[in-house]
């Protein structure tokens, strides 16, 4: 087999992203590349492989190394610096991968903090090891504290010998002045057949390999995916993970106070933030669908803003499940 071969096999297996695999490999050809690059679209679609692919083509002119994307993958190229959300355990900064691998559960959400673009500040300053550039991959770069984005802004500003590639879901959220330094490169949705291929090319043929439960399920985890193959996994695992036992309470609601209340520690007690947060995904989807009932979903969007600020998880869905209890008793006597 040959070390090197042409340019476009670079993103071959690469499904349904011809948009962004076209702006990337023009730029291989042309040898021009932007500072930095914003990587914007749905989680689990390949932003990350096609960012890392890019980067082989950086360091080989164009060409595939399997030398090259075996160091990349596993993070082992010392002009790599990778960066992702981290969780906060006993003083120590816990990358969110490592923490679903170890499955470390935290109440809190994952943010990227100031001390890890600090430590890319000092990366850049200085000359890179091996290669012409030091490349920065900075993952779900939406769930930055004020004070990261602040110092990102500056390292954008003089990135040196650098090329920095931001991944996000969430481009708006972003510092206007941070998007405005970097090339957008779009991606983009995939329909169930391109969902399917992805995963047989992962030898998961999803028709093969469910459990009854979740076969019976299949298609709603689809309509959660989507359009991405990643989000489709990760919804896959999160519904495994629920416990068998509440399935029946989630799908009917309770109706009264402290069945309401009882349900609401059960969440807390159980489930992980992470967990908590694709619950109210999958109840909202749910609502919408059986009921079409968008004053519920509007409470539950509220749960999720009331996570996400760190208000006590166990009170936030107390709140909001009896809010919830108390429009259908509503809606009820109305009807």
């Amino acid at each position: 087999m040959k070390e090197i071969v042409s340019t476009d096999d670079l993103f071959k297996n690469i499904i349904g992203q011809e948009t962004a695999t076209f702006l990337l490999n023009s730029a291989l050809r042309k040898e021009t590349f932007a500072p930095a690059y914003l990587f914007a679209g749905p989680e689990g679609i390949g932003r990350k492989l096609v960012a890392l692919r890019f980067l082989e083509g950086i360091l080989t002119g164009g060409k595939i190394s399997f030398k090259e994307r075996r160091r990349l993958e596993n993070a082992n190229h010392p002009d790599l610096f990778l960066i992702e959300p981290t969780y906060t355990l006993q003083g120590e900064l816990i990358d969110k991968s490592k923490a679903i691998s170890e499955n470390i559960h935290n109440k809190t959400r994952p943010q990227i903090r100031l001390e890890q673009i600090r430590n890319l500040s000092k990366c850049l300053s200085q000359n890179p090891i091996e290669a012409e550039r030091t490349m920065v991959v900075i993952e779900e770069v939406e769930e930055m504290a004020e004070a990261a984005s602040n110092a990102l802004l500056k390292t954008l500003e003089e990135p040196g010998k650098a090329l920095i590639i931001l991944i996000t879901t969430r481009p708006e959220k972003l510092l206007t002045t941070i998007r405005s330094r970097c090339q957008r490169i779009p991606f983009s949705r995939l329909n169930k057949n391109a969902i399917e291929s992805i995963l047989k090319q992962n030898s998961l043929d999803v028709n093969n390999n469910l459990d009854p439960i979740n076969a019976s399920y299949l298609d709603e985890i689809f309509r959660l995916a989507d359009g991405s193959p990643g989000a489709f996994l990760n919804h896959l695992k999160i519904w495994q993970s629920i416990p068998k036992e509440m399935w029946s309470r989630l799908k009917s609601l309770p109706k009264e106070a402290m069945e309401t209340l009882t349900l609401a520690k059960e969440i807390n007690d159980l489930l992980d933030i992470e967990q908590q947060l694709w619950l109210i995904n999958w109840l909202q989807q749910n609502l919408w669908e059986n009921q079409k009932n968008i004053e519920s979903i509007k409470i539950l969007e509220k749960i999720r803003v009331h996570l996400k600020a760190y208000v006590q998880p166990r009170l936030a869905w107390e709140v909001g499940l009896l809010e919830m209890t108390q429009l259908t008793a509503q809606l009820q006597l109305k009807h």
